[in-house]
């Protein structure tokens, strides 16, 4: 019986080992990153082995993942992963909901939308979608009006009225922190923002609300059934990494499940 025994209990080492699996998720800085190296460690006890690829920018993952040298990414929300393949021919699926991060509104000189002045400079991200966001956060917060039915992705063009003759400058979401200081204000996304020191409860002068961005894991169409999906999502999902959102990022960063 002690020989049975030990025999299964190699068979049950052997069958976990060559059900271990080694993935790449790509990622962009900030809290995707972090909350992803937790994740990677509650999905090392189901055999998936995933290594983190952080990514500068927000164009670049979807592309690497397209071209099969990641198997999945985590840092994007669903109509940016819309307006990817709708411009760029990308045939990505979304398999599980991960954080919403409220974009914000940040100043080095004035604490409240309020107090920015007639002709101020606001920068906002130069990719249609968070561009569109930001616009949508300047509306809701009165600096300007958008044309009635433009969407979850409005442009510049879109602006209907602009009494304070507000000036938007486009730029990379990843150099809108280090532009504040040139900039009267600048809409920045939260992982950006925690990137470079900024703290979204506390220095934000305004904050969206109502927002549909929730955050996104996904991975080429036809691996949605793949076995290490359903693991990648399980230990995303796992009481341990809301723990840690929530005590981490105080509620700056919100989980979807």
């Amino acid at each position: 019986m002690k020989k049975l025994m030990t025999l299964a209990s190699v068979l049950a080492l052997t069958a976990g080992a060559a059900a271990a699996q080694d993935i790449s998720v790509g990622v962009s800085p900030g809290q995707h990153g972090e909350i992803m190296e937790q994740v990677a460690k509650i999905a090392a006890k189901d055999g998936l082995n995933i290594d983190i690829v952080e990514f500068s920018d927000y164009v670049v993952p979807n592309q690497a993942l397209a071209d099969g040298d990641i198997e999945a990414n985590s840092f994007q929300h669903r109509p940016y992963l819309e307006r990817q393949m709708e411009d760029r021919g990308f045939d990505l699926v979304e398999v599980g909901t991960t954080i919403n991060t409220p974009m914000s509104l940040y100043s080095e000189d004035f604490a409240s939308p309020e107090e920015i002045p007639d002709g101020a400079t606001i920068g906002i991200p130069n990719d249609p979608t968070n561009g569109g966001r930001a616009l949508l956060v300047l509306q809701q917060k009165g600096l300007l009006t958008l044309a009635e039915g433009v969407g979850l992705v409005p442009s510049v063009l879109d602006i209907a009225e602009n009494p304070r003759d507000i000036r938007i400058q486009e730029l990379d979401a990843a150099q809108l922190p280090r532009s504040l200081q040139d900039l009267d204000a600048a809409m920045i996304n939260t992982n950006y923002a925690i990137a470079s020191g900024l703290d979204p409860v506390n220095d934000a002068i305004a904050t969206e609300t109502d927002s549909p961005y929730v955050n996104i894991i996904v991975v080429r169409a036809g691996d949605e059934n793949e076995p290490w999906v359903e693991p990648l999502v399980k230990a995303y999902h796992s009481d341990e990494v809301k723990a840690f959102i929530d005590e981490k990022y105080k509620g700056t960063v919100l989980t979807s499940w």
